[in-house]
Formats: structure tokens, C-alpha cells, sequence
């Protein structure tokens, strides 16, 4: 299933009866965290139920152990899904204020979940308003779900696996080069990057538009640092010759939209390092890179 969607088919499907259609706005801004639910009360696609990234994408911060958003607990999360009134037949839309990456750490999420009908809203809300689409701020209300989640833990990696053996990865970092390389560091107390890691700037998978490249353009993209489409179709995760592809940035969330992009241009699944760089610098141990190395 192509995991984007265009506002004017998202307006097609807000109409089919014949279909549970969920919608979920996931803006938000770091700078700012009640930034998100303020422009969702000021004006939201009809229906659209808001989640929040501290709140409903992610768990518990334990202080000099995770990262700044962690994932959480598989079965933790699951109540969450039942308040949105998630059903395993639901058609669910993610969306946020462009660029897509707060609604691609929502896909993942409810991707690793066990759901297979979940999308993004390709451009986010700006491309709904430029197809002509009214908001609403009506509060929609669903009935709550029993269903029943089986996530794919097959999908994430972790610090301590990524450590034990480092040739079975190769890893790639969603931030910005300047981030990566250890020039800057806005938001943790340390610079640079996991060692072995290829900067992946997430930014670099949209058009100036904010909408996603399109597939042909994004598989250009990732076969430039070496990662192709398989040879076997039966590979359900991707890899970069012998090794799995791993997906990281500064806190789990803009790895998705690599992920997301990576999908969108037909590859299997990568892993996620759900942790990032901010659950990784926790451990003084663990070694640091700056610069290309």
C-alpha cells in the first residue's frame, strides 16, 4: 500500500461511507509544545482527532536513560489507539503543518502497531488549503475500540545490539549535516553522531512544496548512498549489501520520515533506532563521531 496520500483523494475518502476513516492531526512544534493542539482548536480537517507527540506518540523520559521521545510501551500505547476509536479495518490519515515529520512518527507508530491501512496526507495541511479545502473546529467523537495491537518489534534496534554488532548495520542519521557532523547542537548535550553512520538529512526528501519527491526521485535519492531496491522481494527489511539498514535522528522522530520515504519508493522496511541520538549520548560509554567519520 503506498503510504501517501493527495489532498484531493483524502477528500474522495472522507465521503466513501463505506469506509472507517480516521484522521489524526500531528502538528506540533519543539520549540513550542502546545503550539500543535492551539492550531488544531483554531482550525483542523473535519473530524480530525489531535495527537500529540509528548503525550500520545511517546513515552515516559526517564532521566540518563532515554532519549527526548521515547517509544513507548507497545501495550502501554494501546489504550491511546482505543480512545481514537482505532479498529484493525480503519483507514487511518496522519497529517501535521508540511513537512510531514511529525505525521510520519505517527505512520511508523501505527504501522509498527500491526495497522496496514495508515497514510499521510502528502503536504501536509497547506496542501489540503491549497486544493481549496475548508477547515473545521468541530470536536469529533468516536466510539472507543477493544482492538487488539501485535507490533512488529522486529522492526527496531537497539543501543545495546547496535554496540554488540556494529558490521550487521549500517546506520543513517535523519539530521541536518551540521547536526550530524557535531558543528551545532541545539537540543543535546552532545554533538556529533553514532560512528559508522551516513548523514540523511530528512529535509532533502521533499520538493519545495513541501510534498514528498516522487518515487523515481526518492529511489535516485537512496541509491546515491548505496541503498537499492532488492533483488528478492521477499526481503522484509532493507538492506545495504550484507548489512540492515537503520534509521536514527535526534530523537526518533525524523527518522521516520526517512523511513517513510524509504517506503514510499518502494523499499522494505528499515529498522528503527527508536532512541536516536539523545537516548545514545546518555551512556558516556557509548563513542562518538564528529565530523564525516
Amino acid at each position: 500500500m503506498i503510504p501517501l496520500i493527495s489532498a484531493d483523494a483524502l477528500q474522495v475518502l472522507l465521503h466513501d461511507t463505506t469506509r472507517d476513516v480516521l484522521v489524526l492531526d500531528a502538528r506540533f512544534d519543539l520549540a513550542n509544545p502546545v503550539a500543535g493542539l492551539e492550531a488544531w482548536r483554531d482550525g483542523h480537517i473535519a473530524h480530525a482527532l489531535y495527537a500529540d507527540l509528548d503525550q500520545d506518540l511517546s513515552g515516559p523520559i526517564i532521566p540518563g536513560v532515554t532519549g527526548r521521545h521515547p517509544l513507548p510501551d507497545a501495550m502501554a500505547w494501546q489504550p491511546t489507539l482505543r480512545r481514537w476509536g482505532v479498529t484493525t479495518d480503519s483507514v487511518i490519515v496522519l497529517y501535521d503543518a508540511g513537512n510531514s515529520m511529525f505525521a510520519a512518527r505517527a505512520w511508523w507508530m501505527l504501522r509498527w502497531a500491526g495497522l496496514t491501512q495508515v497514510l499521510v496526507l502528502n503536504g501536509g495541511i497547506a496542501a489540503w488549503q491549497e486544493a481549496g479545502f475548508a477547515l473545521s473546529t468541530d470536536v469529533a467523537e468516536r466510539a472507543t475500540s477493544d482492538v487488539v495491537i501485535q507490533p512488529h518489534h522486529e522492526w527496531l534496534v537497539s543501543a545495546d545490539e547496535l554496540l554488540a554488532n556494529p558490521e550487521q548495520y549500517q546506520l543513517f542519521d535523519a539530521r541536518a549535516y551540521a547536526r550530524f557532523s557535531g558543528q551545532t547542537e541545539p537540543l543535546d548535550k552532545k554533538a556529533g553522531h553514532i560512528p559508522g553512520a551516513v548523514c540523511l538529512d530528512f529535509s532533502q526528501n521533499l520538493q519545495a512544496n513541501g510534498q514528498f519527491l516522487p518515487p523515481v526521485a526518492l529511489r535516485e535519492r537512496f541509491a546515491g548512498v548505496g541503498i537499492v531496491l532488492p533483488v528478492s522481494t521477499a526481503s522484509s527489511t532493507c538492506f545495504m549489501e550484507d548489512k540492515q539498514v537503520v534509521c536514527y535522528c535526534g530523537s526518533g522522530v525524523s527518522a521516520c520520515h526517512n523511513i517513510l520515504a524509504m517506503v514510499s519508493a518502494g523499499l522494505p522496511m528499515p529498522l528503527l533506532y527508536a532512541g536516536s541520538w539523545s537516548e545514545w549520548i546518555q551512556d558516556d560509554a557509548r563513542p562518538v563521531a564528529t565530523g564525516d567519520a
